[in-house]
């Protein structure tokens, strides 16, 4: 049977995101710490992160150069994961 549901201030909430956004700590750390499921405080980040969006300063050539590196690089591991992936079940298939 699941335990009663917990409510949280909004300033609780508020600190909470904070501690994982402006440390850049893990969110499953801090929610261990803090004594929330690591769940909630991701939503909890994730909205403090949209509603402070503007406050973040913008990227700077290198930073977007590296993100566009980085994105290249992702769609690459996924191809290849799919690949893999594929390959694997045909393998499996032609041996039974």
């Amino acid at each position: 049977m699941p335990g009663k549901r917990q409510n949280y201030s909004p300033e609780f909430k508020e600190e909470a995101a904070r501690l994982v956004v402006d440390s850049s700590r893990p969110i499953a750390h801090v929610a261990r710490e803090i004594g929330v499921h690591d769940v909630t405080l991701g939503y909890w980040a994730k909205a403090y992160r949209e509603r402070h969006a503007e406050k973040e300063p913008p990227l700077s050539i290198s930073e977007r150069a590296r993100l566009s590196e980085l994105e290249r690089e992702n769609r690459e591991l996924k191809m290849k994961c799919e690949f893999l992936t594929k390959a694997a079940a045909y393998f499996a298939a032609e041996h039974r």
